[in-house]
């Protein structure tokens, strides 16, 4: 699981409320991380990867959505893999983590490995949080037609950076001035639990908003796109309406204990004595959604591919197949670069005109198909619907 308790307990002045949670039954709870983030990286690699009997995504070549999403995928893989290699030291090498707690020890390997792993899983998941905000930030821009292949430039720049950027500073600001001497006090465990945080109430904020407005944007693409909203439309809306609701409620559902117990232990760091008895009921109600937080964190990563792409079956397809070259359009358009004026005349041109009308009508009918498909990716039904209502479909 990821919280910036992790990076605390690394401290050995650590402060008394990550000292209960870190220290209670700690093999079954690095055991219950560890089979969580099993199954979710196996089902989410398996999810991934492709199967027998499943037709090519009909996706436009510059999807920056397309990427965002396996991007997503890929930092919820690789920050269970953390949580896996983490947990089996915990369990595996009990007098190795000992050693975390001796003030001014000699040995700097088990401090090295604490923050390592630590920093490493909310390295992670925090890149995971800007991807998302990313891809919200897409999906508007697709329905508004100004998104395109470079902007994932963009977004690689603004996600690993400030996911650096803010671990960087929160780590530096609570283990300041060194790993071995951290300094007690609020004040410099604070800026390191909203560097934490931020990304992830951004997502909680600001996700909700964006998804919303490009609902509207889709309603409008739809009534534009023939001139007419019909059933088809209405239903294809509501699925990407859905869509985004779906994404939304798997990140709630994942990351809500994480809000509720780091409350409940800030409550604790400012009582006098957290083993006081009226205080029993705050202490049971941090350590349940402790271990909740271990089942929940890990499993986003398989809950997000189900939300993007549904259940894509356990029949693998291994066999390398060959992109087919488009010989046919290649020398269609060699033809027509190479073609002769006619000399029917002013008739000739004229129906040119009409030609040419009708497909810049086409292409961009079919330009706002492709900002459809984006946002219902991994729904084969919306892009058989959306290929059967284009124009190209239809003979234009």
């Amino acid at each position: 699981m990821a919280s910036p308790r992790l990076e605390t307990y690394c401290c050995p002045n650590r402060d008394a409320a990550t000292q209960l949670v870190l220290t209670f039954q700690p093999e079954v709870f690095c055991g219950v991380c560890i089979g969580s983030a099993s199954v979710s990286m196996l089902l989410s690699i398996l999810q991934l990867l492709p199967k027998q009997g499943q037709s090519p995504r009909k996706m436009p070549k510059a999807s920056s959505s397309t990427t965002i999403l396996l991007l997503i995928s890929v930092c919820d893989i690789l920050g269970g893999l953390g949580i896996i290699f983490r947990s089996t030291v915990w369990i595996g090498f009990p007098d190795f983590i000992a050693n975390i707690s001796v003030v001014n020890g000699t040995d700097v390997w088990p401090s090295a490995f604490c923050v390592g792993s630590a920093m490493w899983i909310q390295l992670l998941y925090s890149t995971g949080f800007w991807w998302l905000f990313c891809y919200a930030v897409d999906s508007y821009l697709v329905v508004r037609r100004s998104a395109g292949l470079s902007t994932i430039v963009l977004y690689h720049m603004m996600t690993w950076g400030l996911a650096i950027l803010l671990c960087v500073e929160g780590i530096a600001m609570l283990y300041y001035p060194s790993v071995a001497s951290c300094e007690n006090g609020l004040q410099h465990a604070i800026p390191h639990y909203i560097t934490t945080y931020a990304p992830l109430l951004l997502v909680l904020v600001a996700n909700p908003i964006l998804f919303r407005r490009t609902v509207t944007g889709v309603a409008s693409l739809l009534k534009g796109r023939q001139g007419i909203y019909t059933e088809n439309e209405r239903r294809l809306g509501t699925e990407i309406q859905l869509r985004f609701f779906k994404i939304m409620l798997v990140f709630i559902i994942c990351w809500l204990p994480n809000i509720i117990n780091e409350s409940l232990l800030f409550y604790l760091e400012m009582q006098p004595d957290i083993n006081g008895s009226p205080l029993k009921n705050v202490r049971n109600a941090a350590l349940i959604t402790w271990i909740i937080m271990g089942v929940l964190n890990p499993m986003q990563g398989f809950l997000f591919t189900l939300t993007f792409y549904g259940w894509t079956g356990w029949k693998l397809n291994l066999k390398w197949q060959k992109r087919e070259i488009p010989w046919e359009s290649m020398s269609t358009s060699a033809v027509a670069d190479n073609g002769y004026p006619s000399a029917i005349g002013s008739s000739v041109n004229y129906q040119s005109n009409i030609h040419d009308s009708k497909k810049t009508t086409a292409a961009s009918s079919q330009q706002t198909d492709e900002a459809l498909s984006m946002l219902s990716e991994g729904n084969t039904t919306n892009d058989d619907r959306l290929s059967r209502n284009s124009p190209i479909y239809q003979g234009w």
